[in-house]
């Protein structure tokens, strides 16, 4: 079942449509009179989503996007250029209609090249203005509206519920956007349902209250209902759209109707350029066309829209869009192979990993998570056909249109044909001069040349864009920032290998929550597979907050997560482990903790201990080590400290090693309960071989001991505390169970 964060009631619940397996979906489309930017687009991709989502798990859906192609402002400012369907029509000697027709034309070609599900119902504004009117005569009749002079609007003050969508109270409302000041109002914050039609206005309808206009708001309800009914199951928009837009759509539906308008408000968050607001006011804006014209694939832009969760703001640059188009690439190139290989699908191994899909969809529409899904299950080695069938069935969400592109690569014109024949007959021939430059000429072409013996194979290439990824060999290759002054409230260390997931939930998780003060991520990846990398690479062109650093090996967990601790520039640092989600606020907690300056460290598990040889789980609020899953310290205490010890390898006890040596310094650690974080799987010990984690976990607690055995000054208490095999406690087994 899926859940959705519903802006009404602020939460994440289980969507229910009112009919079961029919979902009835309204979602703002354009105002037509320019080109849409990648910003809109962003939010139409999300709505397209949530409607694949919903289609892939079963339901019939009924999707309605309106075109906005009504003008709105009076004639004296449409002289002044305000009204911008009006004055574009004007400025290039076209009537309002045709401009409309014009760019709602490039808008439907945007959403194509998109691969957004075409809407049942593109209705226009100018087609539905009689609905408009007949529900403006209702909300008369029921007292909800008053005439002013040729001007009709809705009297807020008599809808007790305005501002429950948007948070905004009465009292302190402004008037609405787009709704210029009118001293014939009741009240500043009642918005227009009609205005009447001044001298040499172009766009008017004869109406009860004489000629004139439809006001904004009064568009979607009219439409919506006309084609979906009193009430509707989800409405989907941008976050700018939840005032006044969407306030005013509920205020005016269900005083018509008296029931519930929407049963869920769906919101995206905006896209960013430059770190503002994708806008044209902001002289930031990017169109489809313009990255398609930098030799980008669009189905690029959507597959890194996916890359980001919906209501997380998503930071465009070209690089990110570069990231997303590598994997794209991979993606295509995974299924190809898939479908040269053939044979049957295993479905017993086909469903656990549709099962894992399904639940990243579930979750809020967790799109970052699907993806993260999908590049783990290319590495899982599982049979070629088993990958065919999820890839195709995945995209049915996804969207990237894998299955077609696989056929036009196969796809060969005549011309290129002739020229791979001629290559053959001179790789026959040992012309191999001529041959080779046959071959650069199909390469310009944007064809992949293989050669079997003396025969030439042509496949379609992707669109490849360079990539630069400095590798490094050892923490030393990166400079030590730690005496440098903090620049950022926190730094977060993530250190990994092949867990692109897991990579992808952290971010995700950290930026939809992020603390006050600031906030940068630094991934360390240790020599994973082409698809991790890839992952990563688009996480850190994402978002400016991720800086990722690429190991030509894994030299271990000490020296991956040193690369991480010479390069923080955060006031605090938070050690985390791969299998920890926040869910809240962890940072109020941590800093309050940590300012204390006795305390070292803080985290949400400790150990205790009698011997320094046997650990065992302690709640604190002191206790003798802390663990590495959530372990908070202040980034000053490593330059008494040190690094942490890179003989250890292995995750194990490099926590006991790091709590000891604070320790030693005179540092408390305490614990802090109840952080809000889920704990999912600990995959890295759950995938590594029983043996191979007894030999690793001997050696890392042989290290230890050699330090600290004879420190028993270091020790609290030795209360409560039994023999565990190897000096550690089994909180792996205990506690690292998804919550």
């Amino acid at each position: 079942m899926l859940r959705l964060y519903n802006t009404l009631t602020r939460r994440v619940e289980l969507f229910i449509p009112r009919e079961q397996g029919v979902v009835r979906l309204y979602t703002c489309g354009p105002t037509v009179y320019r080109y849409v930017h990648l910003g809109n687009l962003r939010s139409f991709l999300m709505a397209d989503w949530a409607r694949r989502a919903l289609e892939w798990s079963g339901y019939t859906v009924t999707h309605i996007k309106n075109i906005t192609d009504v003008g709105h402002m009076r004639q004296e400012l449409v002289d002044r250029g305000e009204d911008k369907l009006i004055a574009a029509a004007l400025a290039e000697g076209k009537t309002p209609a045709e401009i409309a027709a014009f760019y709602t034309e490039s808008f439907l070609q945007d959403e194509r090249r998109l691969n957004i599900l075409p809407a049942q119902h593109y209705p226009r504004a100018t087609d539905h203005v009689q609905q408009m009117i007949a529900l403006i005569g209702v909300l008369e009749q029921r007292g909800y509206a008053y005439r002013s002079g040729q001007n009709v609007y809705f009297d807020v003050r008599r809808f007790s519920d305005y501002g429950r969508l948007s948070g905004n109270r009465l009292e302190d409302l402004l008037e609405g956007v787009r709704a210029e000041a009118d001293s014939a109002k009741r009240n500043p914050e009642d918005f227009a349902l009609w205005k009447g039609a001044e001298p040499g206005r172009a766009m008017k309808w004869e109406s009860p209250w004489g000629p004139g206009f439809p006001g904004w708001h009064i568009e979607c309800s009219a439409m919506a209902m006309h084609y979906l009914g009193q009430q509707i199951d989800l409405h989907t928009g941008g976050v700018d759209n939840i005032f006044p837009h969407h306030e005013d759509e509920i205020a005016q539906s269900e005083a018509a109707t008296g029931v519930p308008f929407a049963r869920c408000w769906l919101h995206g968050a905006f896209l960013l350029a430059d770190g503002l607001k994708m806008a044209k006011s902001q002289g930031n804006v990017y169109l489809l066309q313009d990255v398609i014209e930098r030799g980008f694939d669009p189905l690029s832009f959507r597959l890194l829209c996916a890359m980001t969760h919906y209501r997380t703001p998503l930071n465009f640059t070209l690089g990110a869009l570069r990231g997303a188009q590598h994997a794209l690439d991979r993606l295509r190139r995974k299924l190809l192979e898939a479908e040269d290989a053939g044979g049957d699908a295993d479905q017993e191994l086909v469903e656990p990993w549709r099962q894992r899909f399904s639940a990243a969809l579930a979750d809020d529409l967790g799109l970052p998570q699907a993806v993260a899904t999908v590049w783990a299950m290319l590495e899982a080695g599982l049979p070629p056909a088993t990958i065919c069938e999820l890839l195709v069935d995945w995209d049915r969400v996804l969207g990237l249109r894998l299955a077609e592109w696989c056929a036009e690569a196969r796809t060969i014109p005549l011309e290129v044909q002739a020229l791979a024949a001629e290559r053959s007959r001179l790789r026959q021939a040992r012309d191999y001069a001529a041959a080779d430059v046959i071959r650069d000429e199909l390469i310009a072409r944007g064809y992949e040349v293989l050669d079997h013996g003396s025969q030439t194979e042509l496949r379609r290439r992707g669109n490849t864009l360079p990539s630069n990824r400095p590798l490094i060999s050892s923490p030393r290759d990166v400079p030590s920032l730690l005496d440098q002054p903090s620049r950022v409230r926190w730094s977060v260390l993530l250190f990994g290998q092949d867990n692109a997931d897991e990579m992808v939930r952290a971010v995700s998780a950290l930026l939809l929550r992020p603390p006050a003060g600031g906030i940068e991520i630094l991934a360390v990846d240790a020599g994973s597979g082409e698809a991790a990398v890839e992952s990563l690479a688009t996480l850190a062109a994402l978002y400016p907050e991720v800086r990722a650093f690429y190991l030509d090996h894994n030299p271990g967990e000490g020296a991956g997560r040193n690369v991480g601790l010479r390069q923080a520039l955060g006031e605090y640092i938070l050690w985390l482990g791969n299998h920890i989600e926040p869910l809240g606020d962890i940072w109020g907690p941590l800093e309050a903790a940590l300012s204390n300056p006795a305390v070292g460290a803080a985290g949400g598990w400790g150990l205790r201990t009698a011997d320094l040889h046997h650990f065992e789980p302690g709640d604190g609020p002191e206790v003798d080590a802390l663990e590495a899953y959530v372990l908070a310290f202040r980034r000053s205490v490593i330059r008494e400290v040190g690094l942490l010890d890179e003989g250890f390898r292995f995750y194990r006890n490099l926590d006991l090693d790091f709590s000891m040596r604070l320790r030693a310094r005179g540092y408390t650690l305490v614990v802090v309960p109840g952080l809000p974080v889920r704990v999912h799987e600990h995959r890295l010990w759950q995938r590594t071989p029983e043996p191979e984690r007894e030999r690793l976990s001997r050696h890392n607690f042989r290290r230890f001991l050699r330090r600290w055995r004879d420190r028993h000054d270091l020790l609290i208490s030795s209360s409560g505390v039994h023999e565990h095999h190897h000096g550690r406690h089994d909180h792996d087994h205990h506690h690292h169970e998804e919550g």
